[in-house]
């Protein structure tokens, strides 16, 4: 119960804080595109199973790789993609966490 509230928390309410705070006067709209990069989760479709609740999706999945996690770095340089870069590294703390938090299961 602790994972699912830490990374859908992460996913969900975090990002809505970051929106509030950093982007007060267009928060709807910066929040929009902070969900919208949960659509990186579509590469689970290259998976079998699709899902599996004990598989951690860092470097497992390609756009939850080292290399596409560099990518999104390097997106937070410029003004044009810095928002998406921030959601999609939200993205990747949230599911992170969730590998972390599977690891002290066991």
């Amino acid at each position: 119960m602790l994972r699912f509230c830490v990374h859908y928390g992460l996913h969900f309410i975090f990002p809505l804080f970051i929106a509030l705070y950093f982007y007060r006067t267009k928060w709807k709209t910066v929040y929009g595109i902070f969900l919208l990069a949960m659509l990186i989760d579509l590469d689970h479709l290259l998976a079998t199973p699709i899902f599996d609740p004990n598989r951690c999706s860092i470097n497992f999945h390609p756009l939850h790789s080292y290399y596409a996690i560099g990518t999104y770095v390097v997106m937070l340089f410029f003004t044009k993609t810095r928002v998406f870069g921030i959601a999609l590294l939200l993205h990747i703390l949230a599911d992170s966490a969730d590998c972390f938090l599977m690891s002290l299961e066991g």
